[in-house]
């Protein structure tokens, strides 16, 4: 059952990104806030390459990989829509520090705990993506790269994970942090859905 629930979360994370990608390329924007990008592009490539997930996560984790080479080509692409007062020079700086801070938490994080898993980091970083959607939807004017499917596929495809954890992985029993994120990460997902049907009324 738990790699039930993590091929659909898989599933529903994918389907969140081809979303994104779609919505971004008629928005003319980027539709996954840029901090949450870098993260998610490292996660995928260390536990694709470096700390290669087993069979079947890994195909999930590639194909995330390379949704997410999509979105950062229209990170680059679309950026002056969305930092229109920041210099070429500054925000590509931005973009290469954000890189190299999230890959080097990850990579680090993932050796001092001996995690070969990821599930620290994942929800770590989850967390911080939920936060960062709410904080991206309050910045721009409308909906420009989000849609109610995204935020709604977003929600399941964490919670789907959430779930797996916390009913069949041995690891997480007890853990006041792993419990708390479960959690954390849900409220937010569950008010992003809530701010972006109202958005769409």
């Amino acid at each position: 059952m738990f790699t039930h629930l993590m091929v659909i979360s898989g599933a529903f994370w994918i389907l969140t990104y081809i979303l994104i990608i779609s919505r971004g390329f008629r928005d003319k924007t980027y539709g996954m806030p840029l901090v949450a990008l870098c993260f998610n592009i490292s996660w995928e490539f260390i536990y694709t390459f470096i700390r290669p997930h087993p069979i079947p996560h890994i195909y999930s984790n590639i194909i995330a990989l390379l949704l997410d080479i999509i979105i950062f080509y229209q990170l680059l692409l679309y950026w002056p829509n969305e930092f229109s007062n920041m210099s070429k020079f500054r925000f590509y700086l931005l973009v290469f520090s954000s890189l190299i801070i999230a890959f080097s938490l990850v990579f680090f994080i993932s050796y001092t705990f001996n995690d070969n898993i990821g599930f620290y980091m994942a929800f770590g970083q989850n967390l911080l993506m939920s936060i960062l959607f709410i904080k991206m939807l309050l910045n721009r004017s409308g909906l420009r790269g989000q849609t109610i499917y995204i935020a709604i596929f977003k929600l399941f495809g964490t919670a789907s994970a959430s779930s797996a954890f916390y009913l069949f992985d041995p690891i997480d029993r007890g853990s006041i942090l792993l419990n708390s994120l479960y959690l954390g990460i849900f409220l937010l997902d569950l008010l992003y859905v809530m701010m972006i049907f109202q958005k769409t009324r």
